[in-house]
């Protein structure tokens, strides 16, 4: 089902094209496994009315998103359209010829010549004609050495083809531009960071990697990728995953990055060639020496939160607290920074070099969703090994005639490191849209409205004890 965006886009792709004397094609591929193909082609159109075929279009292709345009005579309109992919087989061929004279050749050196009476995986049932006839079942598989045929059956191509009946005022040489749509077409981004010695900066690279199993391959292709979140209607189901080769990484990054409608575009400022079930590797963007902070988070109940209404359950919350201790790296998307550039949503890798001896070695990753300029970015990449909370309860109470209720904790982090750290102690407050905080220990922020933070410096080797009371009423 076309869409009235794919609708627009192609329609406005395609008559805005400048006639070209020059076959080219342009992609256009979104983060949602499809794409958008543009070709320009010289056909022959003989008469003014006639049949012509246009090959070598995506297996994938969705016939509905068709967009033909004659760039010589714009009044030239495609009549009727088929697109035809019963595409050569062994048994294709074999289902073709029931009925029909061949030859079998085996490896023994026999051969068997007759009409194909039928076929499955295991053998084939021929008539033999003569002054005697006779039927004979020769075995496949290993046995037969080759199947002679005569003619191509008709029905049968070697390429996906789109098949036009088109009317035109004049007959020759046509200039055409097709645009279609495609499923198997994809692309994701990939970020690989570089910390320094003190954690207090990091060098990125971006990469956008390419998949192609649309069932063609498009040859010195204009590259475009969008990323966004496209609306579409009924999408087509994604294709099973089959195995594929790593294509070589390309050198330099050259995409240039742009807002387009609500999305952002990144225009590869060369052509690239994409083969059909390939994957390929093309550097998005490249920054050193980007400030980060370093933030240890801490939450003894990570997996609660209010869920609406109260909650007066004694057992809520009580149970055995978590000990990890979260280690997030945080850094600002903008230039100042080194940044600047929207970042398509992808995974993040984190490395850090040893100075033993220089090696890079992996200390964590996240993953990031569509990233503007000018927001901040943060990664959860691991749990830290010296750092460690712990979480208990030590009061509570229920008022019901008050309707209130009050509850108590003590939250322990102790630092094991040989250098102080600031711990971030976040506290959900999940009993009830109101409450307040009437006795604490330390200072607290208000993160939203069921989270409280307290942040804390641990010395080294040292403890520090946080307690509060929250009273909640309805």
């Amino acid at each position: 089902m076309k869409t009235l965006w794919l609708v627009s886009v192609l329609s406005l792709l395609a008559v805005t094209a400048p006639a070209r004397e020059k076959e080219s094609v342009a992609l256009t591929i979104y983060n949602q496994n499809f794409g958008v193909v543009r070709q320009t082609r010289q056909v022959e159109i003989p008469d003014k009315d006639s049949i012509i075929r246009f090959t070598d279009v995506a297996a994938q292709i969705d016939g509905t998103s068709v967009h033909f345009q004659s760039l010589t005579d714009p009044a030239t309109k495609v009549l009727e359209q088929n697109f035809e992919y019963d595409l050569v087989s062994a048994d294709k061929l074999l289902q073709k010829y029931i009925d029909q004279p061949l030859t079998v050749l085996t490896r023994d050196g026999s051969r068997y010549s007759g009409t194909l009476l039928s076929f499955d995986g295991g053998q084939l049932v021929l008539r033999r004609d003569g002054e005697r006839p006779d039927v004979v079942m020769i075995a496949r598989d290993e046995n037969v050495k080759d199947i002679q045929f005569g003619a191509l059956p008709q029905g049968l191509i070697t390429k996906p083809t789109l098949v036009w009946k088109v009317a035109t005022a004049k007959p020759g040489r046509h200039w055409i531009e097709v645009a279609y749509q495609t499923g198997g077409l994809n692309w994701h981004a990939d970020y690989n960071t570089v910390l320094n010695a003190s954690d207090t900066a990091l060098d990125l690279s971006g990469w956008v990697t390419i998949y192609n199993q649309s069932g063609a391959t498009y040859e010195e292709a204009r590259l475009k990728l969008i990323a966004g979140d496209v609306r579409r209607v009924q999408p087509p189901a994604v294709p099973g995953m089959r195995a594929r080769a790593l294509a070589a990484a390309e050198a330099m990054p050259a995409f240039e990055e742009r807002p387009f409608f609500e999305y952002h575009l990144y225009t590869l400022q060369r052509p690239t060639t994409v083969a059909n079930n390939q994957t390929k590797q093309i550097e998005l963007l490249k920054a050193t020496g980007v400030a980060v902070k370093k933030i240890f988070l801490y939450c003894g109940v990570p997996h609660h939160r209010f869920y609406g209404g109260v909650n007066t359950d004694p057992g809520f919350g009580s149970e055995e607290s978590n000990k990890k201790v979260n280690v997030l790296i945080e850094f600002k998307n903008s230039a100042e920074n080194q940044m600047g550039m929207p970042l398509p949503k992808g995974r993040v890798r984190v490395f850090k070099r040893d100075e033993a001896d220089g090696t890079l070695e992996f200390v964590g990753e996240d993953q990031i969703d569509h990233t503007p300029k000018n927001e901040t970015v943060r990664l959860q990449i691991g749990d830290a090994f010296d750092v460690v909370g712990e979480r208990k309860r030590t009061n509570f109470r229920v008022d019901t005639g008050g309707k209130t209720m009050t509850e108590s904790f003590e939250i322990r982090v102790r630092n094991h490191k040989n250098e102080p750290v600031e711990v971030l102690v976040k506290e959900p407050l999940y009993r009830s849209s109101n409450w307040e905080i009437i006795a604490r220990s330390h200072d607290w922020k208000k993160f939203d409205a069921h989270t409280i933070h307290f942040p804390v410096r641990v010395d080294k080797d040292g403890e520090q004890v946080i307690t509060y009371t929250v009273r909640y009423s309805w």
